[in-house]
């Protein structure tokens, strides 16, 4: 449940609105693109510190309250009458929703569960999938007969009712401390790392380009679907029609990803998890037909459902599980800060006149690059770990 909501802080669903937004407020895409930057760019910043809150409070209690400013953030967007007070705005969404209310929900599972984590997590993680699926369509069907604003205040209505549902579903729920007692699960040199020492750590900087990128140019490649759909010459609603196909690749990557990393460990396939991100971006960039973007989609679904696994899991297995909340934190604070530079350095070449399929090929190569950081710094660590992978 908190997967699905953490949808309305996401950039796929926040997209959907793009056009209006621009039209409404009277931005450039560069100007737009410019303002989800800085507040997003805020969100990551404020991550570092709120993510460790996980370490300290039940998932029931900071998910409640998350909850609650997440559905004021949504109010915030459907009544914001000034283009100065957006970027208040992306960031509140940002942070309660794209960052703090999947981060409750995934340290929760990669805390509470060891031996099959790998699936805990693809489980949980459905949300994602679901919100994917069904909320993009859903809201450009809407907006034909829906004022764009009206809707924001149907979604903050949708996230309060999440509220007594996780009390509910929570009720019995145990402290994060109790189980750093109980549940121990070991990092490398058979040890509970702190975020200090992380921060300190080779392989946490040979990670980030990988963190950062797919969440910089997967954002990118959301926030200007309309535009995208624009240039290619089809509709955003022809083009949001295939998002199912993502959706639907994406949860069989996901269960499959869980399975592989329950039996084989995250060292063996987070070299490789990001190769399908190369392919993904040089058909986009290529791709004249809607159906060739849906294969492109088949691909970037291949990563974005083991992504929804392997990351998770790789701090827990690496690093510990005592302070993974924290050691989480920073990993969110660098995909959200991800998802802040990709949509502003993307929206200022394309007023450049750097269009998007030239961009994409980059991308592409981006992607090459960063699969061999993480191959590289892995099989550098992976011989330290306490159990052999």
């Amino acid at each position: 449940m908190l997967t699905f909501l953490s949808s309305f802080g996401q950039t796929f669903f926040i997209s959907v609105f793009a056009a209006e937004i621009r039209a409404d407020f009277d931005l450039s895409h560069g100007e737009w693109g410019g303002i989800y930057s800085l507040g997003t760019t805020a969100a990551a910043a404020v991550m570092v510190w709120a993510g460790g809150l996980t370490d300290t409070f039940r998932a029931r209690q900071l998910g409640a309250w998350v909850l609650g400013m997440l559905a004021l953030a949504c109010v915030a967007m459907a009544i914001n009458p000034y283009a100065l007070l957006l970027p208040v705005v992306i960031f509140a969404l940002r942070l309660t929703g794209q960052g703090m209310t999947s981060h409750i929900a995934i340290v929760a599972m990669a805390r509470w569960f060891v031996a099959t984590r790998g699936r805990a997590l693809a489980v949980a993680t459905l949300g994602f999938s679901i919100g994917e699926a069904i909320l993009p369509m859903t809201f450009v069907a809407l907006m034909t007969v829906f004022e764009w604003r009206s809707l924001w205040g149907v979604v903050a209505v949708i996230a309060l009712a999440g509220i007594p549902v996780l009390m509910l579903l929570l009720r019995s729920e145990r402290t994060p401390q109790s189980m750093a007692e109980e549940n121990q699960s070991l990092g490398m040199a058979g040890r509970h790392w702190t975020r200090r020492e992380t921060l300190t750590h080779g392989l946490f900087w040979m990670m980030v380009p990988a963190l950062a990128g797919l969440s910089a140019f997967g954002t990118a490649f959301f926030f200007h679907q309309a535009y995208y759909a624009e240039i290619k010459g089809w509709t955003h609603l022809s083009l949001v029609a295939f998002f199912p196909v993502y959706t639907t690749v994406g949860i069989v990557a996901m269960v499959l990803s869980g399975m592989a990393l329950d039996r084989f460990g995250t060292a063996r396939l987070m070299p490789l998890y990001q190769v399908p991100m190369v392919v993904a971006f040089g058909i986009f960039a290529t791709a004249e037909t809607l159906l060739g973007v849906a294969l492109g989609l088949v691909f970037f679904a291949m990563t974005a459902g083991a992504n929804s696994t392997l990351p998770n899991a790789f701090w827990a297995e690496f690093y510990g599980t005592r302070h993974i909340g924290s050691i989480k934190a920073l990993a969110a604070a660098v995909m959200v800060l991800g998802s802040a530079i990709g949509p502003g350095i993307t929206g200022v070449l394309i007023d450049a006149g750097v269009d998007l399929p030239m961009q994409y090929m980059g991308v592409s190569v981006y992607f090459l690059c960063a699969s061999l950081c993480m191959w590289i710094g892995i099989n550098r660590a992976r011989r330290t770990l306490s159990v052999a992978t």
